[in-house]
């Protein structure tokens, strides 16, 4: 019993010691906001603060769609009393200068392509609506109707070249079909082509819609679970590789993917296709694919990540409104990061993929 204590204490001290030692490199990291150069140009609140992080998992709560929700997906009940002043009032409370916006879970698909195509279109134009009333502080993630090809093509060339949007939000599955399944992979050879940035969100999956209600909601395990998932999907049907010009970015730090690799790389060994499927293997890819922090920002969640990806790939997330922007900004300025790696994961990682938020 004893040897067993001793192994458990012994991985959480390893877990708990990586931010620990940074904290000593780091005790500007709670004021990584003061000490950015140029910091001038960047947009302040009514009271001077500055604004200067990036929030790249920001949800878009469209009224309509928020109405329609509920007969669309029994017990369905979205929050109501989102507004765009409510994300702003939250952003200047935590130092956000800007908010990438996608649509909230489940998306625009419903079994029904016309339906699809007309909620992704409505959502798309909502958010440029907003960004045209707030061009500073808001962007698009644009919503794609899949499992529709020809919709979701049409609206990538809308997206782009109407909205302008950023890139492109997606949920980890459609129709029981996952991001890498190549029954998609005609509208991921077009995001590649656009050198598109795509990130995406959980959902319930079909197989799995709260396995045990009377203790856990489902969001609780199924969403990072399914995030795993989509991840598995894209590197096991080829499809990262194939598409390597996608940027990629998982929510809540990759979900239970960080815990999970050891068995994926197990997996890759088993493949008697390796070298067409994942020529450069399995920790490659995982380690260029992107991680937001929603969700994701305890000492546990960012010391396993933390172990697989470098702070280049880890990318500023809050949930918003399921999760306040002070829980992030708490989580990841209390971890001891030194001030290049918050600043980094606040605002750098974002600008390096979307230039155009240097403008």
């Amino acid at each position: 019993m004893n040897d067993n204590n001793n192994g458990l204490d012994s991985l959480f001290e390893d877990i708990l010691a990586v931010p620990r030692r940074r904290f000593l490199q780091s005790a500007a990291g709670l004021g990584a906001g003061v000490l950015l150069p140029g910091c001038e140009s960047l947009p302040k609140t009514a009271s001077g603060q500055t604004l200067h992080r990036i929030d790249i998992h920001h949800h878009l709560l469209p009224p309509k769609y928020v109405a329609e929700l509920p007969k669309l997906v029994k017990g369905e009940s979205p929050p109501t009393n989102w507004t765009p002043a409510r994300s702003l009032e939250d952003m200047d409370k935590n130092g956000i200068a800007m908010s990438m916006l996608s649509l909230m879970q489940p998306g625009s698909w419903f079994g029904d392509v016309a339906l699809g195509r007309r909620i992704s279109r409505e959502s798309n134009d909502y958010a440029a609506a907003v960004v045209r009333d707030h061009p500073t502080r808001f962007g698009i993630f644009a919503t794609l109707p899949l499992p529709d090809i020809e919709g979701s093509l049409k609206e990538i060339a809308y997206a782009l070249d109407t909205l302008k949007a950023d890139g492109f939000g997606l949920m980890t599955s459609y129709a029981g079909k996952y991001l890498g399944d190549p029954a998609f992979w005609p509208v991921l050879e077009e995001l590649n082509r656009r050198k598109a940035v795509v990130y995406n969100h959980p959902l319930s999956a079909d197989c799995c819609r709260n396995p045990i209600p009377q203790y856990m909601v489902n969001s609780a395990i199924e969403y990072a679970t399914d995030t795993s998932r989509t991840i598995a999907s894209l590197l096991f049907s080829g499809a990262a590789a194939r598409f390597p010009d996608i940027k990629w970015i998982h929510s809540h730090g990759g979900g239970t993917m960080p815990m999970l690799w050891q068995r994926y790389v197990r997996q890759e060994a088993t493949l008697k296709n390796k070298q067409e499927l994942l020529p450069n293997g399995v920790l490659h890819e995982i380690k260029r694919f992107y991680y937001d922090t929603a969700q994701a920002n305890s000492p546990g969640a960012l010391a396993a990540l933390l172990k697989l990806v470098s702070t280049s790939q880890v990318m500023f997330g809050t949930d918003y409104p399921y999760r306040p922007g002070a829980e992030v900004v708490e989580g990841l300025t209390g971890y001891g990061f030194s001030a290049a790696e918050l600043r980094a994961i606040d605002r750098d990682n974002a600008l390096r993929l979307i230039p155009r938020l240097k403008t």
